[in-house]
């Protein structure tokens, strides 16, 4: 019994040592690789550039006073719309006085002027009323009396819109009511009320009292690298994403691309462009805000139901490029091939010739013969 067991024991250790031995052969056998397999696909490759930029109104007008003065009621604040004409700021005059003066020095003058026509005039008056001038000579006289006269208004109107910036007679239009030149919405009043203000001459630009825009009439304006500037044409479709309306995608049309560079980045040049922007019908413009950061993606190339592969599937020798064509048979094999491509976006490639839409192609690497467990 003692010997069955001896026997039945060394049977066992045998069985596991071959077992083990089997196991370990077979282990360290290299695996065959084995290849991910991609087949051809008809489809639309484009390649595109983002460019990186801001939406702004087309106009920005900046309103300013046609007087001197200081601001005393503000009738609008930033955000609210305005019609053309419609006042934004009433201003209280400062007189100039040198201009005063010379405006009450005229006022003297011409009434001075009237009363010595005035007296001409009724003297030759009471002699045309005897008979003893002509109807010629009295009208002379009438005619300088009615400009001495018109003369004494204008200079008082000067006066008063030298002293006080309105006068009787354009009190509807006066100067020291601010109006907005255009229709649109108020982006910012930089003033309050009591700042003093100057109109625009020859040695400053005057004080802004507000910037009104048409923010239906967009642009977008950004900057792109010189590499790819040169691909640009006016026209060109665009699409715009605001940072701040992510689920929104606006429409735009390049209409400007500077013909010099404007700024420098990493030491490659850049080129500013602007593109007419539509806004969807779903978007007021109130809902807008001048300055909001967007990014525009612009398609730079395009090829449409072009026959394609992922280039990671491509090997690149030189100035040349392969494919490995799969083979019939049970056992997976390759021919290495040479084909001819075209545009890529960085994830698929067009193929122009070399392979057929119903050839299988090797990919990516799933098993090399160098795992082992």
């Amino acid at each position: 019994m003692k010997k069955v067991i001896s026997v039945i024991i060394a049977v066992l250790v045998a069985l596991i040592f071959i077992g083990t031995f089997v196991f370990l052969f077979l282990n360290s056998r290299p695996k065959p690789d084995r290849y991910e397999t991609l087949t051809p696909a008809v489809k639309n490759i484009s390649k595109t550039t983002i460019v990186t930029g801001k939406i702004e109104p087309r106009d920005e007008v900046a309103v300013k006073p046609q007087i001197s003065g200081i601001i005393t009621e503000l009738y609008k604040q930033a955000g609210q719309y305005v019609q053309a004409g419609e006042v934004i700021a009433k201003l209280k005059v400062i007189p100039d006085m040198n201009q005063l003066a010379s405006a009450e020095s005229r006022v003297r003058l011409s009434r001075l002027n009237c009363e010595q026509a005035k007296t001409d005039y009724e003297r030759q008056k009471t002699l045309y009323d005897k008979g003893l001038i002509s109807a010629n000579e009295y009208e002379k006289v009438r005619q300088t009396y009615n400009q001495s006269r018109e003369e004494v208004k204008v200079a008082q109107e000067q006066l008063e819109l030298t002293r006080d910036g309105v006068s009787a007679s354009n009190a509807s239009s006066s100067n020291t009511l601010v109006r907005s030149t255009i229709s649109g919405i108020i982006l910012d009043i930089p003033v309050k009320v009591g700042n003093s203000v100057i109109l625009t001459n020859t040695f400053n630009e005057g004080t802004t009292i507000a910037s009104v825009a048409d923010m239906g009439n967009l642009i977008f304006r950004g900057n792109i690298d010189e590499t790819d500037v040169g691909r640009l044409t006016v026209g060109m479709p665009m699409e715009i994403t605001i940072g701040a309306m992510q689920d929104v995608r606006f429409a735009a049309a390049l209409e400007y691309i500077s013909p010099k560079a404007t700024a420098t980045t990493g030491g490659a040049n850049q080129f500013e462009i602007k593109a007419a922007v539509r806004l969807p019908e779903e978007v007021s413009t109130e809902a807008i805000r001048s300055g909001y950061s967007a990014t525009a993606q612009i398609v730079l190339e395009e090829a449409k139901q072009v026959l394609a592969i992922p280039e990671a599937a491509i090997e690149f020798s030189g100035d040349s490029t392969f494919v490995y064509v799969e083979k019939g048979g049970s056992t997976p094999a390759y021919e290495r091939r040479a084909v001819t491509t075209g545009l890529s976006d960085g994830i698929n490639i067009e193929i122009r010739s070399g392979l057929k839409a119903d050839e299988n192609v090797r990919g990516a690497l799933i098993v090399k013969d160098t795992d082992k467990n």
